[in-house]
């Protein structure tokens, strides 16, 4: 996740809201990004063509923006569609160098950050040991055998003690998710 997610999502969130000066902000920063992101990949000359085609893309489509995800991952989403155009349109052959693939996936950081989140946020319902032993097994790849010796429980009692957590914990999200 870029650092200015929280910054960009709030001044989308508030031009959404009929907000002029936090759209104009907005645009001001996205054109700072997308100008070098795009500057990589297409040279100056056709990186100023392709942010300007970016930005009237995010301008008409700004209604489809879902405030529960990431913003920046729905602007790179824009952006990436918004460069193959501009390499269908040339003719060109996208060779992005390995060092660089990064950038093409930007939001699965986002992503597997806010995972983590809720990961943590439904651990935390269990009890210490409990979530140790889920930790350990489910999340760090420890064996059964090796939780069992940390522990110094039976390899059944660690299986069993697991087994419960996790179904404790679906049986929570089940309630939770029918109430909506």
């Amino acid at each position: 996740m870029i650092p200015q997610e929280a910054e960009y999502r709030s001044w989308m969130l508030a031009a959404l809201a009929g907000d002029a000066a936090a759209y104009r902000m907005l645009l001001q920063g996205l054109t700072r990004h997308l100008r070098g992101y795009y500057a990589k990949r297409l040279g100056a000359a056709a990186a100023e063509d392709a942010m300007q085609e970016t930005l009237i893309a995010i301008h008409a489509k700004r209604a489809t923006y879902d405030p529960a995800r990431p913003f920046t991952a729905w602007v790179y989403g824009i952006a990436r569609y918004k460069l193959v155009d501009e390499y269908r349109r040339t003719k060109r052959a996208a060779a992005v160098p390995l060092d660089d693939a990064g950038d093409l996936f930007g939001a699965d950081e986002a992503e597997a950050a806010s995972a983590r989140r809720d990961v943590e946020k439904l651990l935390a319902r269990l009890p210490q040991a409990k979530r140790d032993l889920v930790r350990a097994i489910k999340l760090d790849g420890h064996s059964i055998a090796e939780a069992a010796a940390r522990t110094g429980m039976s390899e059944t009692s660690v299986k069993v003690t697991v087994h419960r957590a996790l179904k404790s914990l679906g049986e929570e999200l089940g309630d939770n998710h029918a109430d909506r």
